[in-house]
């Protein structure tokens, strides 16, 4: 049994370039209002934390300066990012955002433990001194409103294009807020004569570092190890068993790239259906997941599915795996005192050797008695191919045409409910459909077909065919 393969292009691959670019300039937009914002917030905190000597300020402006090269790193992740798939990185390009986001939490953390070490040691030596001022609160309040716009800015940005790069900076400017909270209420404490007030925001705003470092690490090392998040899994999987029920799902892989996840599936099918019946359940397995995961790049393999499959689907199947064998058929199986015989014709090139043919035969009668313990032997009579026919073609013409219409009639006793005689290329060809007993079973039907088609070809020896469709006639 062949295999059916279907594969689904990336998301981003579905758009125009025209599309695809003012995206790019949009994302490099914002990255660049982040830099510049941050650049900003250094500034405003680093010199008014000198100049009144608050290393609560201090801290938070090194954070600042942390973020600066978190946004310039998530500048060049997006360069990066933006590349489409090539023969070196078939997945994208997009893991840069993961790897540039471990070098801001990196860059963050090294901040982060200057602050914590300062702050302690400022707690333990004590001396101090503070100058809150009103300036500074309107510093920090600006601080604030800054910050408030690029979290809000970064996770709109990670929402619309599924970036690792713009979530982490909303985390690092999560962080740098909570940092300006934590900077706010130690130069309250000062204002309100307690000097220790700046040295314990300091180490609040240290401890927030830590906390948001640990977050963007665990997220992005998690998708750098491909782990696939439980409810993508659930929600392919419940997709997958409604569009295919009659598929077995035998493998389900997932990762995810800069927000794309990727799908590997595999389904096991009945051996006895037909290549293009399994690239239609295919198909329908990768509409169905991309419906569930609109960013989904899907790969469906299907293989036949030996358990459960009676006898016959799996003689068929193993028949059709062989690569010499064209096709099978005539399956006929036969039971002697609780074994199975199988015979079955075999269909193979027409130039191929006797000896060839016989090496194909051997080896499928080898697979199929493998099947079950209870196959006792297998027969196969060996056919070639059929070709294209190569006949000088006959004609008919009126009376012998009608002549023609007249035997269909006494032969069935009826008009039938269709009477085409085609001229082809090989001769004349009569296309009929009979109505037969809807209560008749196929084999009576059958029965039915191949006489009038023998009938017939006997009273008219110049048609090079008959074919025969039988369908149930009303009542």
């Amino acid at each position: 049994m062949a295999a059916a393969d279907t594969v689904t292009p990336p998301a981003a691959q579905d758009r125009t370039p025209e599309e695809i670019a003012v995206d790019a300039r949009l994302q490099r937009k914002t990255a660049l209002w982040s830099l510049a914002a941050a650049m900003v917030l250094v500034v405003l905190k680093l010199g008014t934390g000198l100049l009144t000597g608050s290393l609560a300020l201090v801290s938070a402006g090194i954070e600042s300066s942390g973020d600066v090269i978190a946004a310039f790193l998530t500048l060049l992740a997006i360069r990066l990012a933006i590349k489409p798939a090539d023969g070196d990185h078939n997945y994208g390009h997009r893991r840069a955002e993961n790897i540039a986001a471990l070098g801001e939490a990196a860059i963050v953390f090294v901040g982060g433990l200057i602050i914590g070490f300062e702050a302690v040691r400022l707690l333990i030596e004590g001396g101090h001194e503070v100058d809150a001022s009103w300036y500074v609160f309107v510093v920090i309040g600006l601080a604030l409103v800054i910050d408030v716009s690029r979290i809000v800015i970064s996770l709109r940005a990670a929402r619309r294009w599924e970036s690792a790069a713009f979530r982490s900076n909303a985390f690092n400017f999560a962080g740098d807020m909570a940092g300006s909270i934590a900077v706010l209420i130690g130069l309250a404490l000062v204002a309100a004569g307690i000097p220790a007030g700046d040295a314990i925001a300091a180490l609040l705003v240290a401890c927030i570092i830590f906390v948001a470092v640990g977050r963007l690490a665990f997220e992005n090392v998690r998708a750098l190890m491909d782990f696939a998040p439980e409810d993508q899994r659930t929600a392919i999987t419940a997709a997958i068993g409604e569009a295919a029920p009659q598929a077995e799902l035998r493998r389900l892989r997932l990762r995810e790239v800069g927000g794309q996840v990727f799908a590997d599936v595999t389904l096991g099918v009945s051996p006895a259906t037909t290549v293009a019946a399994d690239h239609e359940t295919a198909d329908r397995v990768e509409a169905a997941i991309r419906a569930a995961v609109p960013s989904a790049d899907v790969v469906v393999h299907a293989e036949p599915r030996m358990s459960g499959a009676d006898l016959r689907e799996q003689v068929l199947a193993t028949a059709l795996t062989d690569p010499d064998v064209r096709d099978a058929h005539d399956i006929a199986i036969y039971t002697d005192r609780g074994t199975s015989i199988v015979a079955l014709h075999l269909k193979l090139d027409a130039d191929s050797s006797l000896r060839d043919a016989h090496t194909a035969a051997e080896r499928v009668e080898a697979a199929i008695s493998a099947l079950r313990p209870g196959v006792e032997a297998v027969h196969t009579h060996l056919e070639p191919i059929e070709g294209p026919v190569a006949l000088r073609p006959e004609r008919l013409h009126g009376a012998d045409a009608d002549d023609l219409f007249g035997t269909v009639v006494a032969l069935l006793g009826a008009e039938p409910l269709e009477c085409d005689l085609r001229e082809t290329d090989v001769g004349p060809v009569l296309f009929l459909t009979v109505a037969t007993d809807a209560a008749a079973g196929l084999l009576a039907a059958h029965d039915l077909a191949s006489e009038l088609e023998r009938d017939l070809r006997i009273a008219h020896p110049r048609l090079a065919d008959v074919v025969v469709h039988t369908e149930p006639g009303p009542g």
